[in-house]
């Protein structure tokens, strides 16, 4: 059986381990943190597509190195980080709930008010490492539209799966689901 994926992807190429998701699925661990090559090839690709914006969002934690290097590199001062707990300094919160297939539970995420004003008018870009089964990218939407934001895009690294056919999505390169023989699922 083989154990890992060998992806390419922003010009980089980069072996993935195969994880188990349950007895019929397993997922390539497609992770970003530590790789400060990869990140800054994928945000400087995903810049390239990117539309005009005037702010943009992540689900912590995976999208956070990533949208990072895109505000420094597209010279902006302010980003948004959506939490998975709601922190001390937070303040006037807003939530909303995701199932993942990468988290065991169902998570919940937060902004706070300073967030949801940097968003109210504005045109706003959801960014994520990877998008699967879009429940966390669903999250960022419902988040933004109550935040009363506009959404001009929603962008990823890798589309995972069936989520790589969706057309209202931009990516860098596809990501397969595997067997548990570590053969591609075809989809």
């Amino acid at each position: 059986m083989k154990d890992f994926y060998r992806i390419s992807v922003a010009g980089l190429e980069r072996d993935l381990p195969l994880c188990k998701v349950n007895d019929d699925l397993y997922i390539a661990g497609f992770v970003i943190f530590g790789d400060v090559e990869l990140t800054v090839a994928c945000a400087k690709e995903l810049l390239k597509r990117a539309p005009e914006h005037d702010i943009m969002i992540t689900a912590e934690s995976k999208g956070i190195p990533l949208l990072f290097e895109m505000a420094r590199q597209n010279g902006e001062t302010t980003y948004i980080l959506a939490r998975k707990s709601p922190k001390l300094y937070m303040r006037d919160i807003i939530s909303t709930s995701v199932d993942s297939i990468t988290t065991a539970n169902t998570q919940t995420l937060f902004i706070e008010r300073k967030d949801v004003e940097k968003m109210k008018g504005k045109r706003v870009l959801i960014v994520d490492d990877v998008i699967s089964t879009g429940e966390s990218l669903h999250a960022l939407e419902k988040l933004v539209s109550e935040a009363g934001g506009n959404i001009v895009g929603k962008m990823a690294i890798l589309g995972e799966g069936d989520a790589y056919n969706r057309s209202d999505i931009e990516y860098l390169a596809y990501l397969p689901l595997f067997n548990p023989d570590g053969s591609e699922k075809k989809i």
